[in-house]
């Protein structure tokens, strides 16, 4: 594949460089954001050999590319001649219904940092899977250092949200940086845990913890945004450089300590609340409702929604039932891809369908869904009933994620092991793994990628 040529036919077909307001990726998609979205082709880009499919979804044109896509992402922002920040605020204000916007604002501030996310949470996991196993100490140097590499990026994140917060909202992201850096300074940490009393300006100020917390600095960058638009405009421009900063900091930090981080904290322990109020109602049928429909909503990006609330309760109630729940699913279709892979007799479909699979026990089900599931239909649809019911078995179970977060795949299960020991709720979310799994995977053998449709894909291969 030429990711040169490639990226030349994408760029022309969204409408040229001058339609593309900015361009980031994830794991598999190019996310343009684009200034007049009816001057893209879909149907040409879809059809185009290296894409996979286009997604159009949260104020975002996603063309889908796989494992490559860092490669054509490389070739696209030399062609465009910008990079993603290059970006003028007044052409890529938000349009769309609340939750889209909603959507969007969470992807744009979680994306960058979702990698590091799972490869953090990852190592945590494996660390509590060697401790309870008995092969690893807490004692032992090699842990404490592995240990602050898991952590550090949970323990620091409002700094690095900060940041992200700070590039979604089009403002100077070293400062939104740099006030989620207050929020977690040792000092104040110290203070909050010998129970010391603090006043600003002879206004009490009620001292939390903010390290690994989500909510308060996305807030206080929200309002660093706004009052920066406004510094902006009465500041002289020969004083901007120093005084729009200084000024910020001035009133910002105070007021994230005084209001904005003590009410974030407390929204955030009542959507924990809420969370778990919803889910104790009928773990078994909400694992069954959300582990169905969750491929289906990863599709149209409405799981970033999903996100915040699912970090958020790690933070505040040190575990995370809903990943528990929703996390057999990147399994369910792994195990249809699987099954179309041994039955294909195409060489072109069998070689898709496997590298689909293998991405998937990795955590990756773009090329599962829409190389292989997605566009024979059957295979989703099963993927999707063996999600269910794994779902259901996870719910079961009372299956939760402790201590950071997994994105998918094998090496993301030492994260849902309890830290004080295996029991039977670990058992029994590694048991919904495998439920989804083989239910998908015989379900697509039996039902999914029969005799008829096989002939089906020859005909279209030989018309």
């Amino acid at each position: 594949m030429s990711y040169e040529r490639l990226a030349k036919q994408i760029i022309e077909e969204v409408g040229g460089k001058e339609n593309i307001n900015s361009v980031i990726h994830c794991v598999t998609r190019l996310r343009f954001k684009l200034k007049n979205e009816s001057l893209a082709n879909k149907e040409t880009i879809k059809n185009l050999d290296g894409v996979m499919t286009v997604v159009i979804s949260g104020g975002q044109f996603q063309v889908v590319i796989g494992e490559h896509v860092s490669k054509v992402f490389a070739e696209v922002t030399k062609l465009i001649g910008k990079a993603p920040e290059d970006v003028d605020t007044e052409e890529t204000t938000e349009k769309g219904s609340i939750f889209s916007r909603f959507v969007s604002l969470i992807s744009g501030i979680f994306m960058p940092v979702m990698g590091v996310m799972a490869a953090a949470g990852i190592l945590k996991g494996f660390l509590v899977a060697l401790t309870v196993l008995g092969w690893m100490s807490e004692e032992m140097g090699v842990y404490k250092i592995l240990f602050v590499a898991s952590d550090g990026f949970f323990y620091f994140m409002p700094i690095l949200l900060g940041f992200s917060a700070g590039k979604t909202f089009k403002t100077n992201s070293y400062i939104t940086a740099t006030v989620g850096a207050a929020l977690v300074y040792p000092t104040m940490v110290e203070m909050y845990n010998a129970g010391e009393a603090l006043s600003f300006l002879q206004i009490p100020v009620v001292l939390m913890n903010y390290t690994q917390s989500v909510v308060p600095i996305i807030l206080a960058a929200f309002f660093v945004a706004k009052l920066e638009k406004v510094l902006l405009k009465i500041i002289p421009k020969s004083l901007q450089l120093i005084f729009v900063s200084l000024i910020i900091l001035v009133i910002v930090v105070p007021l994230s300590f005084i209001v904005i981080g003590p009410i974030s904290v407390y929204a955030s322990q009542l959507l924990a609340d809420g969370a778990m109020a919803l889910y104790s109602l009928s773990p078994v049928i909400t694992g069954l409702f959300l582990a169905g429909v969750w491929q289906i909503a990863v599709m149209f990006g409405l799981h970033w929604a999903f996100i915040p609330i699912m970090i958020n309760n790690i933070t505040t109630i040190g575990f995370d039932p809903i990943n528990g729940l929703l996390y057999c699913t990147v399994f369910a279709q792994t195990g249809a891809a699987l099954a179309v892979a041994l039955k294909a007799k195409q060489t072109k479909l069998k070689s898709l369908s496997t590298t689909a699979s293998i991405s998937g026990f990795l955590g990756i089900t773009e090329p599962a869904i829409y190389g292989v599931n997605l566009p024979l239909k059957r295979p989703f649809i099963m993927a999707c009933i063996g999600g269910g019911l794994g779902g259901a078995v996870a719910g079961f179970f009372s299956a939760k994620m402790y201590g950071g977060f997994a994105s998918g795949g094998v090496f993301g299960i030492p994260m849902f092991i309890d830290p004080e020991g295996l029991s039977a709720q670990f058992y029994g979310f590694a048991l919904s793994l495998l439920i989804s799994l083989a239910t998908a995977f015989v379900l697509t053998l039996l039902f999914g990628y029969t005799k008829e449709i096989a002939e089906k894909q020859e005909e279209k291969k030989s018309a």
